[in-house]
């Protein structure tokens, strides 16, 4: 943990973060939701995740702690029961996160392998990556961390390719017309599908947890974050024209779970679209990988801040026992609940603890040396953007908005009960 990491490293954790799996996962629901208009769908989560960085910048500067998120809240609330919830629907969300890389690597792979020209049952390899991922994590973190090394790596590389041939190959392209204004949902859709995709960008936040480690991070913790923000929108950006005009809506409806592989034919045929789901698996195993390592690092962390039972702190098989707990909650979720519903959850989630994370830095702007007007922006705009969510999204997708209030609940109630009992026991 004392080897320092550059410039380079930091943004690779925020970019390799944020271009998990989300993007393979959720371009055709934001597609579905926003039409014509799903550049400027990704440009509005990618705004609120710019505005809120700058919380995260001064935080980190002010608190570097491998804790990141976790630290924060309960710098800003203290150790309470508003914290403890908060903190507890991180892992959540951490949860939720990983049942979305796993549905995701469910629908790309059937695409890929296939037996007697029949694709295999999704549940099958969405259930086989989770618990191969676990297994690698109990074997060795040194093999996660190189898996997610090089993931980082050639996925940046295909997805880049796939942008620059495809902005090459729109010239002449009948659907280019669907990008018209004329194409676009109303506004206030294309909010929402911008906030049901917002876990696409979440990933910047893990720049936070290697805070401690980065070298002058006066001037590059600010750069990690920033750059890699920037970039991840204009990647986003740039995918969704690409993609919007090479396809029809009817096919980009078709292969809704898929899109990216299916955006890829028109310029390569089925070579391009072997590439991308490869690609896509490359993803979102190697982001199961390091999230199932993220999570159960804050369960650990949280449970070492007594705000969960300290039982959390200990380990099996040489790794914390969250490991296996979140491993498992992966498999349920991801089993059970279909992939919009799933990326609603995961945006509700993370839109209130953004939402939180920049009042904290609203807060604390004295001794974080924080301007006050940003914060609180992006408090603003987390927050509104979360009641649109819900209340849109509650119409058309009511199970995501029940799942994602009944974990918001289920975590505020877990830890009154527990710090209940803490409190009742003898001292």
């Amino acid at each position: 943990m004392s080897k320092k990491i550059g410039l380079k490293e930091a943004m690779s954790i925020g970019i390799g973060g944020m271009v998990g799996g989300g993007i393979f996962a959720v371009l055709g629901l934001a597609v579905s939701l926003s039409k014509g208009g799903t550049p400027i769908a990704f440009l509005f989560a990618g705004a609120i995740a710019l505005i809120t960085s700058y919380s995260y910048v001064k935080l980190s500067l002010a608190f570097p702690d491998r804790g990141g998120t976790v630290k924060f809240i309960n710098q800003g609330f203290g150790k309470s029961l508003f914290s403890g919830g908060i903190n507890n629907l991180l892992w959540l969300s951490y949860i939720i996160m990983l049942s979305l890389y796993a549905s995701a690597f469910g629908s790309y792979a059937p695409n890929l392998f296939q037996i007697t020209g029949t694709a295999m049952d999704f549940h099958i390899y969405a259930t086989s990556i989770i618990i191969l991922a676990t297994g690698i994590n109990y074997y060795s973190i040194k093999v996660v961390g190189k898996i997610e090394s090089y993931a980082v790596i050639i996925k940046l590389i295909i997805l880049l390719s796939f942008v620059f041939i495809g902005v090459y190959g729109l010239s002449g392209n009948p659907n280019l017309s669907q990008l018209n204004i004329s194409s676009w949902e109303a506004p206030i859709s294309l909010l929402t599908g911008g906030m049901v995709i917002f876990v696409a960008y979440e990933g910047f936040e893990l720049i936070a947890n290697a805070a401690p480690d980065i070298i002058n991070p006066e001037k590059n913790i600010p750069k990690a974050y920033f750059y890699s923000v920037l970039f991840v929108i204009l990647l986003y950006v740039i995918i969704a024209i690409v993609t919007i005009g090479s396809l029809p809506f009817s096919a980009i409806a078709t292969a809704e779970d898929y899109v990216l592989a299916e955006a890829a034919k028109p310029m390569l045929g089925q070579t391009g679209f072997t590439i991308i789901t490869i690609a896509a698996l490359i993803s979102t195993f190697s982001a199961i990988n390091a999230s199932l390592y993220g999570g159960s690092r804050v369960s650990y962390e949280i449970a070492e801040d007594d705000e969960l039972p300290h039982h959390l702190t200990y380990q099996l098989w040489n790794q914390p026992i969250g490991l296996l707990i979140t491993a498992i909650a992966t498999l349920v979720l991801s089993n059970l609940l279909e992939l919009e519903s799933i990326s609603t959850a995961g945006s509700v989630g993370f839109l209130l603890i953004f939402a939180i994370v920049n009042l904290v830095a609203l807060k604390l702007y004295k001794p974080i040396k924080s301007n006050r007007i940003v914060p609180f922006i992006g408090f603003l705009l987390c927050s509104i953007s979360l009641i649109i969510l819900i209340k849109q999204q509650y119409t058309s997708n009511k199970t995501g908005v029940i799942v994602a209030v009944s974990i918001i609940v289920f975590c505020f109630t877990a830890e009154l009960i527990y710090k209940k009992q803490k409190s009742s026991k003898p001292s």
